[in-house]
């Protein structure tokens, strides 16, 4: 067993963007390799005592060594400076990977992370849970005595969902995800649900017309009695349509294509405005800097042919 039912005593908060970052990690690599696949990647946040805030991950690289793994050292110490230029008050928090309990691999592997964190934080997700709840386990380590040996164990970590306005912004297409329970796993949200209502309605009506025109060729050769009140139904369902080749609705039509080239052509005006202005100034500076040079070297002239003099 390489962990232990205690719970830990931090404090953490998990931003879904992680959650996120995890899962796309992993379809990924499911997608372009064939059975399972292990993915290793670094946690990003804040830590204040007791009290971490996981807030954005990226991928680490790993190589096998004798059924070992490796993590790529190197590989993380460039992502980190080039993640510290972007978000310089974030730091390395832990690790994630994908499975269900924590194993003597896991074990192996955060005994290599310790080495850049003393006391990192380990997350693990399980994409294959059956379990209605978050697929999300986070663990701390504890060094304690099995069988007169000191050893690296897992503890449970109790964790907390946190989100920020600009999250709960970008994450409300996906939070309101509808699962169909039935048949092959398979998910759609809310706009593609809007779009297959239209689309049905766009068949069944195209399907109605089809019914009217057939009945209506079918009349005119004879093929069936003619029927006065049922045409006359269609002629009024026929005249009730709106009709797009009026004056007005032209008008509208138009007006509409201009507002928007329009906005297309102030935007390229204000693209080409702002070009224009960056090039002045560099011009401006280049021509100060030129000149001033002239001038140093017409001092320097005259001052030498005084010397001469």
């Amino acid at each position: 067993m390489a962990s232990v039912s205690n719970t830990g005593s931090l404090i953490a908060y998990l931003h879904p963007v992680v959650i996120m970052n995890i899962s796309d990690h992993w379809t990924r690599l499911k997608v372009q390799n064939t059975g399972d696949q292990q993915v290793i990647g670094a946690l990003i946040g804040k830590q204040e005592g007791r009290n971490i805030e996981i807030m954005s991950s990226f991928e680490l690289l790993f190589d096998r060594v004798e059924g070992d793994i490796i993590i790529d050292k190197e590989y993380y110490f460039q992502k980190e400076a080039q993640f510290k230029q972007v978000f310089p008050d974030l730091d390395f928090i832990g690790w994630y990977t994908i499975g269900d309990v924590p194993n003597d691999s896991d074990i192996k592997v955060q005994q290599q992370i310790c080495e850049i964190n003393e006391s990192p934080i380990f997350l693990k997700l399980n994409p294959y849970s059956p379990h209605s709840k978050l697929p999300v386990n986070m663990y701390e380590t504890v060094i304690d005595i099995v069988n007169g040996e000191a050893k690296m164990l897992f503890i449970d970590l109790n964790y907390s969902i946190k989100t920020e306005e600009a999250e709960r912004i970008g994450l409300d297409h996906i939070a309101t995800l509808s699962s169909v329970t039935e048949g092959p796993e398979c998910q759609s949200s809310v706009i593609s649900e809007l779009l297959s209502c239209q689309m049905n309605a766009v068949k069944m009506l195209r399907e109605r017309i089809n019914i009217v025109l057939a009945y209506v060729n079918d009349t005119h050769k004879g093929i069936i009695p003619w029927n006065d009140e049922i045409l006359r139904d269609i002629n009024n369902l026929c005249h009730r349509l709106p009709v797009v080749n009026n004056k007005r609705y032209s008008d509208d039509y138009y007006r509409l294509n201009n507002d928007i080239a329009l906005a297309t052509y102030l935007s390229t005006i204000t693209k080409v405005t702002n070009t224009l202005n960056e090039f002045v100034q560099r011009f401006n500076i280049f021509y100060e800097h030129h000149g001033m040079s002239r001038k140093i070297r017409a001092a320097f002239i005259i001052k030498k042919d005084d010397l001469v003099l």
